[in-house]
């Protein structure tokens, strides 16, 4: 009994060693630092949109129904945030089944580091949004809309007009940003920003030796107010980017009303529309049920010509729902004119629906 009594305090004596030297290991600041997040956006549409179908005997134009409905993935993205002393640094990987299966589209799609140690002088390196729109650099679920408004998708290295490839945004380069100017509160009421990048989007060498510079500025006179303007010269391929965007935002207490109007003068890729382009777009989106429901309004105009007889205007309505703060579903009705469809009369007007389901953890 004594024997087997030593034996039991021994064992007993062991694990709580065991037990001890657990709980002393300590996780290098660093491992602490790292915080890995994600999303999903899962999406239904349908429309009822015509094409040209071309000229019968008596030459007359043909309207062929293009009517279409799909369930889509509009994008997944697993994200890799940390601090290491006064650097941040984001990995952020993108997945869609936008092109198809037979065409993965798993790609990076950010990986930048920022030295922040100034909130007056801050210098980001890598792959990230250009400093260009108050819209480009909202996040896809906040933005609260189907997809960001037309001129941005063309105009601000989306799927550019110049033919550059589909990069959300972004672009590869460096750039300098800071808040000026503390009030009684310490609130900041100047911001600027200024990059140069390589001009030809993501996870892209430059092709023709020509940086992009891209600045913006914007005042915030009160509280959720910021009014702006950005410029942008650059290239791509020898196709001359000059670009100017004029914004306006609110956004306080669930409240957001933005509007943005971009010109830009430099041929289209293989367009032969001439060198000019713009477009605009206003939004808002109110609280019906705070932190719950939210009724939503946007129009929308793009002219791929500078000219109306080009132009695609859309005219949308929705409501966004909130069943948790990390779990939305969006609803959208939008009358869109797409004066590019080369139909006569109302052909080119269609109706577009959208369902859109979005989560985070």
């Amino acid at each position: 009994m004594m024997t087997a009594t030593a034996i039991s305090i021994n064992a007993e004596e062991l694990e709580s060693q065991e037990s001890n030297q657990k709980t002393t290991i300590e996780v290098p600041a660093w491992v602490k630092n790292i915080k890995f997040s994600g999303y999903s956006m899962l999406r239904y549409q349908a429309d009822d949109k015509y094409q040209y179908g071309g000229l019968d005997d008596n030459g007359n134009e043909i309207a062929e129904k293009n009517h279409a409905n799909s369930f889509s993935l509009r994008l997944a993205r697993l994200i890799l945030d940390g601090k290491i002393a006064d650097f941040d640094w984001r990995v952020q990987i993108q997945a869609t089944n936008a092109k198809g299966p037979g065409e993965p589209t798993v790609q990076l799609v950010d990986l930048y580091t920022e030295w922040r140690k100034y909130p007056e002088f801050k210098v980001r390196v890598g792959q990230f949004k250009r400093a260009f729109t108050f819209e480009n650099p909202t996040h896809p679920i906040t933005q609260g809309w189907r997809g960001y408004a037309d001129v941005i998708n063309n105009l601000s290295g989306f799927g550019d007009r110049t033919g550059e490839k589909s990069s959300g945004g972004r672009d590869i380069g460096i750039q300098a940003a800071g808040d000026l100017f503390p009030n009684s509160n310490g609130r900041r009421l100047l911001h600027y920003q200024v990059g140069v990048y390589n001009g030809e989007g993501i996870n892209s060498s430059d092709k023709d030796n020509r940086k992009d510079i891209i600045g913006g500025m914007w005042v915030m006179p009160i509280q959720g107010v910021r009014i702006g303007a950005f410029g942008w010269t650059g290239s791509r391929g020898g196709v001359e980017k000059n670009r100017y965007c004029l914004s306006a935002e609110y956004d306080k207490d669930g409240y957001t009303f933005r509007t943005e109007f971009i010109h830009s003068q430099g041929w289209g890729s293989n367009l032969g529309l001439g060198d000019k382009a713009d477009g605009w777009y206003a939004f808002g989106i109110v609280p019906v049920i705070n932190s719950k429901l939210y009724a939503k309004a946007r129009y929308q105009c793009y002219r791929d010509n500078k000219e109306w007889n080009r132009a695609k205007t859309s005219y949308e309505v929705g409501m966004n729902y909130f069943f948790t703060k990390n779990l939305e579903l969006h609803l959208e009705y939008a009358r869109v004119n797409d004066k590019t469809i080369p139909l006569s009369g109302s052909k080119h007007s269609y109706n577009l629906g959208t369902v859109e389901l979005d989560f985070r953890f």
